[in-house]
């Protein structure tokens, strides 16, 4: 066999033989063992690809979807629009309520809400005091631009009503809007003061606002200066137009207001006698009037306090009389108020199983034992109906009484703190609604046995 020619090229070529011509250049495997190259290769095949794995720290960037964008706050193209639709309506109220109704549509209401109140009241945005800005769009056709008059502010609460109907989302806005506003009372003329402070009665008349809102009225600064009882006045003149004072007092009352209209006066003017007379002489004795009654109403709720505390203490009944005697002269309290305090009072300083067969044995011990303070406060007939009334109250609104009532008033009897005629009175003519049916059920066999025990003794006057 004849032999491959020879590659003259390759033999030139350092470690190459002629075993074959086909043989590649020497490389550094040809001079180690197997393994050795094998490891060699998994070594560099394991580093390039450590290299190619290395983390990146500037991450993956995805394109954000436009709607997913944060828009900016920007109420300037806002106020323009606003503005722009409040010109154009001018003085006619009812088209600012139409176009008001027809841009919610189109503009961010919930976003720039407090830019759209602010609008409405000052014609527009309002700076930290009550300034309107400088650099921004106004119109002239807004609450504090408008006649100062009842009809008027009665025509721009309607405008709000019938906003804040068909947007709800604003609600909770205008509230916070109306408490800047009283915030902002100093930077207002008086007459912008007047409007706002009439707008805001008819509004707390008709609901749309809760009188939560008076408290921006106890800022400091603004009672200092005198403004908040001013504004007050205005205020409660146009809400009890609206009103009458009950319900006034009610609204008051569900958010904790009813004992807080003294802080409109600076500390050292916070009598009932100043507010009464200040009130007074601008022509709202009917709040001055709910004042004084609130402060009764504290005193004798402080009395009651007082009594049950002194009965829960073991003081002697001859000592709890005479404390309740004095307090009738020094607070004037009447016998019938002092006999309702003194039966709460009774009735607050045990504690009542909660078992209706336990409970009535329980109050019949307890009633005679209290009888005598009972006893010292119904001298008079209309005292002892008075006590009537509270029994039958305490036993309608405590269910576990229902059934106890005939029972309780048959003690009373006995122990001569109710008379026959104050019981017949009740029962014919001076019962409370209050579980009517039940309660005289319970007392025909007694008021029969009365009026027949009346009936025999008259016989045996006329006999004699």
């Amino acid at each position: 066999m004849s032999k491959a020619p020879v590659n003259l090229a390759h033999a030139e070529q350092p470690g190459f033989t002629a075993a074959s011509s086909e043989r590649r250049p020497e490389s550094i495997c040809d001079q180690r063992p197997i393994t050795s190259c094998l490891y060699s290769y998994i070594s560099v095949s394991f580093m390039s690809n450590q290299k190619q794995q290395k983390p990146t720290l500037t991450g993956q960037r995805f394109k954000t979807r436009k709607r997913d964008e944060k828009e900016r706050f920007d109420p300037t193209q806002f106020q323009e629009s606003i503005v722009q639709g409040l010109n154009q309506t001018g003085t006619d109220l009812e088209a600012v309520a139409k176009f008001l109704d027809s841009s919610g549509a189109k503009l961010d209401y919930r976003r720039y809400a407090e830019t759209l109140f602010d609008i409405l009241v000052a014609g527009g945005m309002l700076a930290p005091g009550g300034a309107l800005s400088d650099d921004m769009t106004r119109t002239n056709f807004c609450l504090f631009t408008a006649q100062e008059d009842v009809k008027t502010m009665k025509a721009y609460a309607q405008v709000f009503n019938k906003l804040i109907r068909r947007y709800k989302y604003l609600e909770k806005g205008f509230e916070e809007e109306i408490k800047k506003l009283l915030l902002f009372l100093k930077g207002f003329s008086e007459s912008e003061r007047n409007k706002l402070a009439m707008l805001t009665g008819i509004l707390l008349a008709n609901g749309s606002l809760p009188a939560s809102i008076l408290s921006s009225l106890f800022n400091d600064n603004l009672v200092k200066e005198g403004v908040s009882p001013a504004f007050a006045v205005k205020l409660f003149k146009s809400w009890i137009n609206e009103k009458d004072i009950n319900s006034v007092a009610a609204s008051l009352r569900k958010v904790g207001m009813d004992n807080r209209l003294m802080e409109v006066f600076p500390v050292n003017k916070r009598s009932y006698d100043h507010f009464s007379k200040y009130f007074t002489d601008a022509g709202l004795k009917e709040l001055s009037d709910f004042a004084r009654n609130q402060k009764s109403l504290g005193d004798r709720k402080e009395l009651q306090k007082e009594l049950q505390e002194q009965m829960s203490q073991g003081v002697s009944f001859k000592e709890i009389i005479a404390y309740g005697k004095e307090e009738m002269k020094k607070s004037s309290i009447s016998e019938q108020l002092m006999i309702g305090i003194m039966w709460t009072s009774v009735m607050s300083s045990v504690e009542w199983n909660k078992k209706e067969e336990l409970v009535t044995e329980q109050a019949i011990k307890h009633l005679k034992q209290h009888s005598p303070l009972l006893k010292a406060f119904t001298t008079q007939g209309l005292s002892e109906l008075t006590l009537l009334l509270k029994v039958q109250e305490y036993c309608y609104d405590n269910i576990h009484f229902m059934k106890t009532f005939q029972k309780i008033v048959l003690l009373l009897y006995k122990v001569d703190v109710l008379s026959e005629e104050a019981v017949l009175k009740w029962y014919t003519e001076a019962h409370l609604p209050k579980g009517k049916s039940v309660f005289l059920e319970q007392m025909k066999k007694f008021v029969e046995w009365l009026k027949n025990a009346e009936e025999e003794s008259e016989s045996e006057e006329e006999s004699d």
